[in-house]
């Protein structure tokens, strides 16, 4: 039955083309184009069938040798007809009648009439129904070129409106986006969004990302178009969160940005309780149900995508919550997960660290709207557990040089086996692979003894059997069986590392260490990502950052990668003086410290005052109590000091979730701290490791806080412990409530201390050189 349907509707179109015997051709090349802008078939992969059945007609026709016994014309002729031929069929099997007919029309009318005449918008795009805008785009996008030209414009008017409607109406986005997303593209969101309103930054910066990579630049080092993808993604619209609002009576929280942090801080659980307990709009929960009976039993990732997330200056980098779901229950056991998740990112806008960020931006007087992103998650299954085979973090600009060959503008990237977690957030015990995009293979290690103790360790995957999200040992997944272990590991040799050069022999799976090397030595992924980031932010025109997962594709002699973009979020670009010299004539007791460690670029002036954690006394302190009255009290400092020039000093990792390794603050207690310096006393042989790339890194380098590690115990490093261990201390003198913490707790006034003088810190990357000297300001 299907086969004659086909077969009718090719006979119908041939039959109505023999009555065109002259404008056939025109309005074939118009089948074409309707093929070819809907994605029905690429031009390249239908030239290519062409071809391949023009070569089997010739056999058929007892041709043995057709490049010799047909001649060119006749071969053209040929070609032509089989493309005629596929285009028929083509057509038929995938678009109706009725667009043939309009075609047909079309073609006609032009023939009668000579060249096509301006076309007039005869709609205002801004008040027009979308159903007729989608409808009168796509008219257009399918014109032919000859016409296209006198309609492009009114398409990018109403191109332009359906983006501001259905994915952003910030300006610099649009300027971008009108230029890569088609009437096509926004046609599929539509068609995968739930709800009504726009579906977020998050989303909007994913979507753009892809466009842009999947169009062939002269520019690109390579072809992207082959290697980027994008995971299969639904959207939840903005409107639906104001549903949920509107329901269960929760307009009366939309004031809260404006109370203090401490009343933000307080009411929030009883938010959370409040949330959590609202019922979910019942049209949207049904709409939920059948999308979870289309996925199937496949993992998902439910995340945040708010109209403010990701935007240009403002990316609000980890300060909304996302969600990992096993997605092995009942289909019912798997809505309440999914709603549950849903709920909790619509409560995440009410957290004290999203609600203060936005103050400090300026943004409180925004009206939030929480749109939503439902993703199946890129991985495998191995054994019980589901994971990505690489997933990361990549920033076109490297942010931190620490080999003078390391090229800045060439990127930076973190990567980790498993899910990306562990990649873009700060966890304990563990290290992910950092890359300098311009040498791959050139580490912040210079040991092997290092190289094993800062690898990775640990994995995040989803439990497919427990449910939830589980940290493992690499050693429980990673052995000689692990598909493509070779290109991510390397075997310790107890005085070396070396690479894997064997597939053969088994590997003690205790000996196996993530390194990476293979990955970045003998294969192309370096290259791929290297692209990938330069092209964003030749578009962009800024840095930017990206969330990716990669599929490994078997290959030979070299695999295949497809990456997986997840999010991409343009950066503060922070000016970069490529001239900035260390001095080396600084007396030495002026000296206060230095680094040589991962560097950044810039200079700090006028440092009146230092925040001085004393490392020693932090880490004998086993208090949890204690601990968190310290990071209270900084944040007190960080209000009392605003509008001075100060810097942070403390131990191990400013802002970790385990006050074990740092003190345990977040972006809201130390926003106005000019730098933050994280001073690594080492502890059971290991240093800590400062938050290259995480999110908490993402609110320096928007905010212009300089990170910097210092190493006191390393003889190529300064540190002029004289200075702070008898600075008076300021602390009781700014906050007498806290003065009884002056054991922990140092304020140094640099000026009272030094003669009038101020302290500067230089820094350059280019040289991983920072010194911080007292020096004579003159106003």
């Amino acid at each position: 039955m299907f086969n004659r349907t086909i077969h009718s509707k090719i006979l119908n179109l041939r039959l109505a083309l023999n009555s065109y015997p002259i404008l056939s051709e025109k309005i074939r090349q118009r089948m074409r184009q309707e093929l070819f802008v809907r994605g029905i078939i690429a031009p390249n992969v239908f030239e290519e069938e062409v071809e391949l059945k023009a070569i089997e007609s010739q056999k058929l026709e007892g041709l043995t040798e057709p490049l010799f016994q047909e001649p060119e014309e006749i071969w053209l002729k040929r070609l032509a007809r089989v493309r005629d031929n596929l285009t028929d069929f083509y057509f038929a099997y995938n678009l109706p009648q009725t667009l043939f007919e309009e075609i047909v029309e079309s073609s006609v009318n032009e023939n009668r009439n000579g060249q096509p005449r301006k076309v007039i918008l005869t709609i205002n795009p801004e008040l027009t129904p979308w159903n007729l805008l989608f409808a009168q785009a796509e008219k257009y996008a399918a014109y032919p070129p000859e016409l296209y030209e006198n309609v492009k414009h009114h398409l990018m008017s109403i191109v332009v409106v359906l983006i501001k409607g259905l994915v952003s109406d910030h300006l610099a986005f649009i300027h971008i986006a009108r230029k890569f997303i088609t009437i096509f593209d926004l046609r599929e969101i539509r068609a995968h969004r739930i709800g009504r309103g726009k579906i977020g930054g998050k989303a909007a910066g994913m979507l753009l990302a892809y466009n842009i990579l999947d169009r062939p630049e002269p520019d690109d080092e390579i072809d992207l178009s082959s290697y980027i993808g994008l995971p299969e993604t639904h959207f939840l619209g903005s409107d639906v969160y104001y549903n949920f609002k509107d329901i269960n009576n929760f307009e009366q929280f939309s004031s809260q940005k404006y109370l203090t942090r401490e009343e933000i801080e307080r009411e929030y659980p009883r938010i959370l309780e409040a949330y959590l307990s609202g019922k979910f709009p019942k049209d949207i929960t049904d709409k939920l149900r059948e999308l979870l009976e289309d996925i199937g039993d496949a993992p998902m990732i439910v995340r945040s995508s708010s109209l403010l997330e990701d935007n240009f200056g403002s990316s609000f980098a980890g300060k909304y919550e996302s969600y990992f779901l096993p997605n092995q229950g009942t289909i019912e056991e798997n809505l309440a997960a999914l709603i549950e998740a849903i709920i909790k990112i619509y409560a995440s806008v009410l957290t004290p660290d999203a609600l203060f960020y936005r103050q400090i931006h300026g943004l409180d007087d925004y009206d939030e709207r929480m749109a939503i992103l439902i993703q199946k998650v890129q991985g495998n299954r191995y054994g019980k557990y589901f994971f990505s085979y690489i997933a990361g973090v990549g920033f076109s600009r490297n942010p931190f040089i620490w080999n003078n060959k390391l090229r800045r503008e060439d990127g930076f990237l973190r990567i980790v086996l498993g899910l990306g977690t562990r990649a873009v957030d700060r966890v304990s015990r563990d290290y992910p692979r950092m890359i300098g995009l311009s040498h791959p293979l050139i580490r912040p290690e210079k040991t092997s003894r290092d190289i094993i103790r800062y690898s990775q360790q640990f994995i995040d995957a989803i439990d497919l059997e427990e449910g939830g999200i589980e940290t493992i040992p690499v050693s429980e997944v990673l052995s000689s069986e692990f598909p493509g272990f070779q290109y991510i590991a390397s075997v310790d040799e107890g005085d070396y590392v070396k690479p894997v050069f064997s597939l053969v022999s088994q590997i003690p799976s205790e000996n196996l260490v993530l390194t990476f090397d293979n990955l970045l030595k003998n294969t192309d992924f370096a290259k791929i990502m290297k692209t990938i980031l330069k092209k964003l932010e030749r578009h962009y025109e800024r840095p930017v950052d990206i969330e990716f997962t990669v599929e490994l594709i078997p290959g030979y002699p070299k695999p295949s990668f497809k990456i997986y973009l997840l999010q991409c979020r343009p950066l503060s670009n922070r000016d970069w003086d490529p001239n900035i010299v260390v001095p080396q004539n600084i007396p030495r007791p002026d000296q206060i410290f230095s680094s040589t460690h991962i560097v950044p670029q810039g200079i700090v002036e006028k440092i009146k005052y230092i925040i001085y954690v004393n490392p020693e006394r932090y880490i004998q302190t086993h208090n949890n109590s204690l601990r968190l009255e310290l990071a209270r009290t900084i944040g007190r400092l960080n209000k009392k000091l605003e509008g001075e020039v100060f810097i942070l000093m403390g131990p191990g990792r400013w802002g970790s979730s385990n006050s074990d390794l740092g003190v345990k603050i977040s972006y809201a207690d130390i926003y106005n701290t000019s730098m933050l310096i994280e001073i690594a006393i080492p502890r059971n042989g290991a240093n800590p490791e400062l938050s290259y790339g995480t999110h908490f890194f993402q609110d320096l380098v928007e905010t212009n806080i300089y990170p910097l590690a210092l190493f006191p115990e390393s003889s190529e490093t300064v540190f002029n412990k004289p200075f702070f261990d008898q600075a008076p201390n300021q602390l009781a003198l700014l906050l007498p409530q806290d003065s009884d913490l002056a054991d922990y707790v140092k304020v140094i006034n640099v000026p009272k201390v030094s003669q009038g003088r101020l302290l500067r810190v230089v820094m350059s990357a280019n040289h991983s050189q920072a010194l911080a000297y007292l020096y004579q300001y003159d106003s």
